[in-house]
């Protein structure tokens, strides 16, 4: 899920639309593999999934081939144009028949009626039991499972462990340990915390978490109903610590200018101790040259905090769903109804492992710590005893221009070009 320019790139997962119905129409890319007449067509959020994606893009494989009769088509596009686009589609009647999308647009499609109710599917040969109820419950409306998990976003730090032994700094717990490794580590013209905002201003999952630590779960559903606001005191405070890190030389001085991928190149490469990312990035950290010394750490815990301290997030991405009109054709039914029963079945969850993404069902995945140290690392931190995660990341849960603002804002006060009043004023600007 890297490109979860994605998800998420999940996710997760990126800025508004502010892309032309002519630019999203054009463009749509077919993954290599994929059958150019399939029954269905599965639409996503990456021009080439078999490199961005390749647990979708084998998955999509192995059923294609177990099913002739029902292949499907994998396409898709970078995640504005691909939100646009079915924005468009949606419009004119003319949706794919399964497709990822941000859960506010599903949200908005369900008003509408686009979209087809699972819960028959689920259903069927027992498969809602394999999911845990949180991994469905955030996908509901009006008594409706409008969709289901298109992978699980696990966020937080990778950390280089020979950086930090090097200059004697131990793995952070706090805010007051992370802002002293910042630094000692910038004394030492060490970059403490790769990021990279060009085109890529969605790239502050770790940042995410914080907020969840400063209340947010809580205070989202009455500040989206207008009886709080985003910029509130507690998250003011929040802001003031990003603020506290930017002025210790937490990022790089190019972070305005590289991407979110030249951020990922510069942690691969040795030159970064943290890095702001998440699970799916595990396999390509675990083959570079930095795999055998990363450590991975779901974030600072704040003594001025509001709630529990100890969240990793470990919560369902942007869901699949799937267009209304399949009802109407057998076939088509037929096929949406058997992928979504292989892609969480046991073997469909094992490809999601074997590609080093967490299963989203109940399926207990056997890794190998000894081969898979950064995947293993990644999935110790999610299963932490004595910590929990918040129900779903906070940009998916508002707005496509909220979920922008929201990134802005981080990345604003990270460069120095917003206080933490303006940035968290400008998130409210975008609540209606």
């Amino acid at each position: 899920m890297a490109s979860l320019s994605r998800r998420l790139l999940l996710t997760a997962t990126a800025s508004a639309l502010f892309v032309t119905a002519t630019a999203c129409g054009s463009a749509v890319n077919t993954a290599d593999g994929s059958s150019s007449d399939g029954v269905i067509t599965l639409s996503m959020h990456n021009p080439d999934s078999k490199t961005q994606d390749p647990a979708t893009w084998q998955l999509v494989q192995e059923f294609n081939a177990e099913h002739p009769d029902m292949k499907i088509k994998l396409e898709g596009q970078p995640v504005d144009q691909h939100e646009q686009r079915m924005t468009i589609a949606a419009q004119s009647g003319t949706l794919p028949e399964i497709f990822w999308v941000y859960d506010s647009l599903a949200k908005t499609m369900v008003k509408s009626g686009d979209l087809l109710d699972l819960t028959p599917i689920l259903e069927e040969n027992g498969l809602k039991a394999k999911f845990a109820p949180s991994m469905l419950a955030g996908f509901q409306q009006g008594g409706m499972q409008y969709g289901v998990p298109y992978q699980a976003l696990i966020t937080g730090f990778y950390y280089n462990k020979a950086i930090l032994d090097e200059h004697r700094i131990a793995v952070p717990e706090t805010f007051e340990d992370l802002l002293a490794a910042v630094k000692k580590l910038k004394a030492a013209g060490v970059v403490p915390i790769a990021q990279g905002a060009n085109n890529s201003s969605f790239s502050v999952w770790a940042f995410l978490t914080m907020l969840d630590r400063f209340g947010y779960e809580a205070e989202y559903p009455k500040i989206l109903s207008g009886e709080a606001r985003y910029d509130n005191a507690d998250f003011l405070r929040l802001y003031e610590h990003v603020r506290e890190l930017a002025e210790a030389g937490a990022f790089p001085a190019n972070m305005n200018t590289q991407t979110y991928a030249q951020a990922v190149a510069s942690y691969t490469a040795g030159k970064a101790a943290f890095l702001d990312a998440g699970v799916w990035e595990a396999a390509k950290i675990q083959q570079s040259e930095v795999g055998p010394s990363t450590g991975f750490w779901a974030g600072p815990t704040f003594s001025d905090g509001v709630g529990e301290q100890r969240l990793v997030m470990n919560v369902p991405s942007a869901p699949f769903v799937v267009s209304a009109k399949v009802k109407e054709d057998k076939e088509k039914y037929a096929a949406v109804k058997a992928f979504i029963q292989f892609y969480y079945s046991d073997a469909g969850q094992k490809i999601l492992v074997d590609n080093a993404q967490p299963p989203v069902t109940t399926y207990r995945p056997q890794v190998d710590s000894t081969k898979n140290p950064v995947f293993a690392a990644v999935l110790a931190e999610a299963a932490k005893p004595g910590w929990t995660s918040p129900k779903a990341q906070p940009d998916l849960v508002v707005s496509a221009a909220t979920a922008s603002a929201m990134y802005d804002s981080f990345y604003g006060v990270m460069g120095g070009s917003l206080s933490p009043e303006e940035a968290a004023g400008n998130v409210q600007k975008t609540i209606k």
